[in-house]
């Protein structure tokens, strides 16, 4: 698949074309091809995540109104699909209907407790928790009364929410429910769920999370060699973010960037510090696709000294390891992203630019 992939892609760049980018209750035992473009369409591949679809009228007449509000209310605040987590709900304890043991006091074997069954160790240390205080988990208040209590729904959904999205969702779902119990068979009861959850019956993702939008970003790139650098980028997609990383399994803001131009024989500094005053600066809005969005982010940076650092892929979009908390590796939006300090175009340093034409010689 990977090699009609490169094909497919070698020839729409050799011709020049440009494509616009355009119940049983189980514990939980929390560890912590792409189609050718021939004619038609391109797909819509939007900066948002798919609009939260209305429910259907299973969901309406089986999920308790006031779970299906808390449901709907953590998973716009988090950014993870609802029904997904509505679907954890209805697997784990039937929306809190269930009488078993640990659901609403105690634990059960397995030592989870709550509505969507934690182990207290994730949870935090205790069912209850008060907030703001130190621990380490998923403890979240929910309600707003200063506690995270693992048996009050409204805070045990809003902790769930949290643990799918660091662990994926809402682009790598499988991966996501496959951590919050690490049973498939878990994840596909859990995912046929959600489907009849959704009105359309779909497990939405966010656009970009689709491959089929690489092949257009990709297609699009200025150079040969930004395209190579952005497949690189794109591939890792998914990932964790991991402080230092340079993969292959887990990378951190800049070390994302800095792998994705050595996979085309480039080299550039490491670190986010190192890689602002390397390229050269680029006024907003002439950005393009290999080129560097800095933020004023994090401890010890500035304005003059940014701390964080994300790929453009397309005018508005890049690629990013934003941090542990913040899930995978993604495409995502910076139009409305604050602290943004400038852009810059390492292929445009005269490093860079000797590098390629030692390349080209060779």
């Amino acid at each position: 698949m990977r090699d009609n992939k490169r094909i497919r892609l070698a020839l729409i760049l050799a011709v020049g074309a440009l494509c616009l980018f355009t119940l049983s209750m189980a514990p939980v035992l929390m560890i912590g091809s792409f189609p050718s473009f021939t004619g038609g369409d391109l797909p819509d591949c939007n900066d948002r995540a798919q609009p939260v679809g209305d429910e259907s009228e299973t969901a309406a007449s089986d999920i308790p109104s006031e779970y299906l509000k808390q449901y709907r209310a953590s998973a716009k605040k988090i950014g993870v699909q609802w029904n997904v987590l509505a679907g954890v709900g209805k697997r784990e304890t039937d929306h809190g209907r269930s009488t078993l043991p640990g659901v609403s006091s105690g634990t059960n074997y397995a030592g989870a407790a709550g509505p969507m069954q934690f182990l207290i160790s994730t949870w935090g240390g205790k069912a209850k928790i008060k907030i703001p205080s130190t621990f380490n988990g998923y403890a979240s208040d929910g309600d707003g009364d200063g506690w995270a209590d693992v048996y009050n729904p409204a805070d045990a959904i809003l902790g769930a929410a949290k643990m799918l999205k660091h662990n994926g969702a809402p682009e790598n779902v499988r991966r996501s429910l496959f951590v919050y119990n690490r049973a498939w068979w878990y994840v596909d009861q859990v995912m046929e769920i959600a489907e009849r959850y959704a009105k359309d019956g779909a497990v939405g993702v966010p656009s970009q999370a689709e491959e089929l939008c690489d092949e257009p970003l990709i297609a699009a790139a200025p150079s040969g060699t930004v395209a190579g650098i952005l497949e690189y980028a794109l591939n890792q997609r998914g990932k964790p973010y991991l402080w230092g990383g340079t993969g292959p399994d887990a990378f951190d803001c800049s070390g994302i960037i800095y792998m994705a131009y050595r996979s085309v024989g480039l080299t550039i500094p490491r670190t986010t510090f190192g890689q602002w005053p390397f390229g050269v600066k680029v006024p907003e809005g002439q950005e393009q696709a290999g080129d560097l969005v800095f933020f004023n982010a994090g401890p010890g940076t500035s304005a003059d000294r940014p701390g964080h650092v994300g790929m453009v892929v397309s005018p508005g979009k890049m690629v990013e390891a934003r941090c542990r908390l913040c899930g995978p590796i993604k495409v995502t939006t910076y139009k409305d992203r604050t602290g943004i300090v400038g852009f810059t175009r390492p292929l445009a340093n005269p490093q860079v630019v000797e590098q390629l034409r030692l390349r080209e010689q060779g």
